[in-house]
């Protein structure tokens, strides 16, 4: 098997006195669609912030394309190829759609590159081509999150992060964000996923991996936990 993409090593993560991760050790090899299923407050959110270096790590390693990166600053990590496309969305609300597209592009200097992504991602999202001079906080909570999608997109990343990227939309919007989440990952972008509906996470990843209060307790192919009456019961309802 060759290198991973993306190697995390007895990493830890603590809010004060809180061990929020102890001990997790995953890998992400490239073209993969790998996810994160837990309960809430388990710690899958903090694990892709861990990544990302929005919060800071206790202890281990965070290794990617095998270089360390477990204390570099946020913004080094994004211009390695990290995207991260967060919980909530978190849109500049007072900014046009375009404006929003324009800064997931801000570690590039490519200008014609640069248009021509942005003109693409509207292909993607033809909503969000209808709304481009539209501010972002007027946006459904769709289209927010397709824009979210996009602009973490516009950074060209090898690998994306996506946190919880169904939470609280309808269902036709959640079929259309997770068909442009396949089509990524057949362009080339490798993706660790962090979904609240465990099935069509599972339906969707190649590997999961269970966390149960800030530890793994299980990995596998996708495809077999979907057949475990376990998993079946606790996370698939």
């Amino acid at each position: 098997m060759s290198q991973p993409l993306l190697e995390i090593k007895n990493l830890s993560v603590n809010y004060g006195a809180i061990e929020a991760l102890q001990d997790i050790n995953l890998v992400v090899h490239e073209g993969e669609i790998v996810t994160l299923i837990g309960a809430n407050g388990a710690g899958k959110s903090t694990t892709l912030k861990a990544i990302s270096r929005l919060v800071n790590s206790a202890w281990g390693q965070i290794l990617y394309d095998g270089r360390e990166v477990t204390r570099l600053p946020p913004h080094q990590v994004v211009q390695l190829g990290i995207a991260h496309s967060p919980e909530g969305r978190r849109v500049l609300s007072q900014q046009t759609v375009l404006a929003n597209l324009e800064l997931g592009a801000y570690t590039r200097s490519d200008r014609l590159g640069i248009k021509a992504d942005i003109e693409h991602q509207f292909l993607t999202f033809p909503r969000l081509a209808e709304r481009r001079n539209q501010l972002a906080g007027t946006l459904s909570g769709g289209e927010q999150q397709m824009l979210a999608i996009a602009r973490a997109v516009l950074s060209r990343p090898r690998l994306l992060l996506l946190d919880e990227p169904s939470l609280g939309l309808a269902p036709q919007i959640v079929q259309e964000i997770f068909s442009v989440i396949r089509h990524l990952r057949q362009s080339g972008t490798t993706i660790l996923l962090v979904e609240q509906n465990a099935n069509l996470a599972l339906r969707t990843a190649d590997r999961v991996y269970i966390l149960e209060a800030g530890r793994l307790t299980l990995t596998s192919a996708a495809v077999e936990l979907l057949r475990d009456e376990r998993v079946r019961k606790a996370y698939l309802g």
